[in-house]
């Protein structure tokens, strides 16, 4: 027995030969897998799950946001059965546009962690760069609108060295900003202290030029709901060649319609025979800048650095980002876009006024950035909130307004709607720590 237990080849020597195989693949190691990331397999029940989940931990996104969009034109309606007209949407469009590229930059800026005060005084320096040169000096319209918001990067550019290579926080720097450029536009705008906006220019058609052709703005719509399709598509696409779930067909189908039920019913009012008159330039503008700076955040490494700064700053630098580039290009950014939408002020207010930027203009952006769930710690927040958050302080001014509130109540009622999203903030954030998502 000894004999033939020794013998090679026999059959006792089999078992064990293949018992090491076995033994090493059952000691492999088994690769951790995220299970949030087949929920898009899971169907309506993953979804739901996970909804609950963010819930718990405090993830509340923009829900807030349009829950409290929802209860505003429920109230003013009652109140005022034309708070939902063609005119009432126009005007909120239309007063939204300005204030909210304005706020476009801000998000990048509390993105970064950090605040921008002058963005009000540069918007009256662009108002009152484009006024001089276009209306005293005789330029083209185009390049005196070129110039101003060249001037206000430049303005913000300054900023952001101060801030990033000299060391000197941001809220002073800024703060000098707002004091110092609001020195500088009074001294631009001279004795008479305003300059009427020419008749048929490009600063008063930014406002007061509507596309009267139904076809516009539904063909505006149309070009939405496709961009919006074709970014699941691709998006889907590109997570299916990289190995990961991606949206079922029926999600992105379901998605686009939702998309396209509120893009054509904007188009439908707007283009309502009885007080409205079509599509607004402003909000085209406006909707293009959202775009464009959505995709810079989201989309390039410019953006990602922006929030990877944003979260940590010394990281971020450990890991070779340039984090003094980033602070400059973001501050110019807010600065350029500042300027951008000083000319839209001047549009609605009929020329460029030492008052341009002045006023609650400076907190009205910052207001609409962070009640549209940028967080004013840094590191979260979407391009997106800019408009959420301009409309809706717009639509509450729009509702105060229609049923004779006076400017001191729309004040505290906009503060406290302010606050409210800061503590929800707060909340959330301090709920992702005990959950260990923050």
């Amino acid at each position: 027995m000894s004999d033939l237990a020794k013998t090679p080849g026999t059959s006792t020597d089999k078992p064990a030969a293949e018992a090491a195989p076995a033994a090493e693949q059952s000691a492999a190691p088994i690769p951790a897998v995220d299970p949030r990331l087949f929920i898009r397999e899971e169907g309506l029940k993953g979804y739901w799950s996970e909804f609950t989940r963010k819930l718990r931990g405090g993830e509340l996104g923009s829900l807030p946001v349009f829950v409290g969009l929802i209860v505003i034109a429920i109230v003013f309606q009652f109140q005022n059965s034309n708070f939902l007209s063609a005119s009432s949407v126009a005007n909120i469009a239309v007063y939204s546009s300005g204030l909210g590229i304005m706020a476009v930059g801000i998000v990048f800026v509390l993105v970064l962690g950090e605040i921008d005060l002058s963005v009000g005084s540069v918007a009256g320096v662009g108002a009152a760069v484009w006024a001089v040169l276009n209306v005293n000096h005789g330029w083209n319209g185009w390049l005196a609108v070129l110039v101003a918001v060249l001037s206000g990067m430049a303005l913000g550019a300054l900023h952001g060295f101060f801030f990033a290579k000299i060391g000197v926080p941001a809220f002073v720097v800024t703060l000098a900003g707002f004091l110092g450029w609001s020195g500088l536009q009074e001294w631009m705008m001279g004795g008479e202290g305003s300059i009427n906006t020419p008749s048929g220019s490009i600063v008063e058609n930014l406002t007061n030029y509507f596309f009267e052709d139904k076809a516009a703005g539904y063909g505006l719509a149309l070009v939405a709901v496709l961009a919006y399709a074709a970014s699941l598509l691709v998006d889907s696409r590109r997570r299916k060649a990289a190995g990961l779930p991606a949206r079922p067909t029926s999600e992105v189908v379901l998605r686009t319609a939702v998309v396209a039920v509120l893009c054509f019913v904007v188009a439908y009012v707007l283009n309502e025979p009885s007080g409205a008159r079509g599509l607004p330039l402003a909000l085209v503008l406006f909707l293009a800048v959202l775009v464009v700076a959505d995709f810079v955040a989201r989309r390039t490494t410019f953006g990602r650095q922006v929030f990877a700064v944003g979260g940590n700053p010394e990281a971020a630098r450990r890991a070779g980002i340039n984090v003094d580039r980033v602070r400059i290009t973001v501050f110019a950014l807010s600065g350029m876009l500042g300027a951008f939408g000083g000319l839209f002020i001047a549009s609605l207010s009929g020329g460029a006024t030492k008052s341009v930027g002045g006023g609650n203009t400076l907190m009205l952006v910052i207001a609409a950035a962070v009640i549209g769930g940028t967080s004013l710690f840094g590191g979260r927040g979407k391009v997106w909130s800019a408009l959420l958050g301009m409309i809706v302080i717009q639509s509450i001014q729009q509702g105060l307004n229609m049923i004779g509130m006076a400017n001191a109540i729309q004040y505290m009622i906009t503060g406290a709607v302010l606050l409210a999203a800061v503590v929800i903030d707060s909340v959330s954030r301090r709920t992702q720590k005990t959950a260990g998502r923050a």
